[in-house]
């Protein structure tokens, strides 16, 4: 029954958040670009307009139209190029509050990781003030549900099942971000798609569970993320009640701590538009 119902939850908030990102998308209204390149190209373009009026009226001056136009257009602007940089940008935090310190944008290029990033990924992760907000999560459903039943009801109950999410997060936030793809040489970044139709950014953001990027670039399994999230299920054996550590119980974590991921990998694809039609938030 723990299994089914954890499974459920993570179902669930997988579920969530492609419907909402479904809505969101819906949305109609103009994009207002974050980055400051899309600005400075507008602006270049309009600057580039007015060099075009007024080499045409220095024409019978014998001033060149082509020297007129180069000094009038910033040489590293290109409008297609930054539009489409200012339309997928990802923050460092969603909705102002969640770390987002993992997803990078779409086309963006990054050098390989080095351990000291991917373990402070991990740290960062972990230990962010809003890091306790996914546990309170749990804890309530988990309390609701009675899903361990040696905690109890109540405050204190409240208590016991908060601190246990709280560290079985932490745990498998350091097996999945830094232990493992130190090990392996994997990249614990998720790479947004950023184009194409909700379905198939959709599937590319679930699929990223079990396909990601190791150091050199390519596309490999994900062992970070299938085995750290089963080693972090496991690791949490050593602090729940000895009638907790079944397998059924700790299969059920594994397949929580993946849904919950994959939930998020989602909603990481899609924070972009719901930003840009909705929020404008910026770093």
């Amino acid at each position: 029954m723990l299994m089914t119902r954890s499974l459920a939850l993570a179902l669930a908030l997988s579920s969530c958040s492609i419907y909402g990102a479904a809505q969101m998308q819906k949305a109609t209204g103009p994009a207002f670009p974050d980055a400051p390149d899309a600005a400075v190209t507008v602006a270049g373009n309009s600057q580039g307009d007015r060099g075009l009026s007024s080499s045409n009226s220095n024409a019978e001056t014998g001033t060149s139209a082509d020297t007129t136009v180069q000094a009038s257009t910033p040489q590293n602007a290109s409008p297609a190029i930054a539009a489409d940089d200012g339309n997928n940008q990802q923050t460092k935090r969603i909705l102002g509050i969640i770390p987002n310190f993992r997803a990078v944008s779409a086309n963006q290029k990054l050098p390989p990781q080095t351990a000291k990033e991917k373990f402070m990924t991990a740290t960062l992760d972990s230990f962010d003030y809003s890091a306790v907000l996914l546990p309170v999560v749990l804890a309530a459903y988990s309390q609701a549900t009675n899903a361990t039943p040696e905690f109890h009801q109540g405050a204190a109950g409240f208590g016991r099942y908060f601190w246990h999410s709280y560290v079985d997060q932490a745990v498998e936030n350091y097996s999945v971000e830094a232990i493992l793809p130190i090990v392996t040489r994997e990249d614990n970044r998720y790479y947004t798609l950023g184009k194409g139709g909700f379905f198939k950014r959709a599937g590319y953001a679930l699929s990223r569970t079990v396909i990601t990027r190791n150091d050199a670039g390519h596309d490999t399994f994900n062992i970070s993320e299938v085995v750290g999230s089963g080693m972090g299920a496991g690791i949490s054996n050593l602090y729940y009640p000895s009638r907790e550590r079944t397998l059924g119980n700790t299969g059920s974590k594994w397949g929580l701590n993946i849904g919950i991921d994959a939930g998020t990998f989602v909603f990481k694809e899609f924070w972009p538009d719901i930003n840009n039609h909705l929020f404008h938030f910026k770093d």
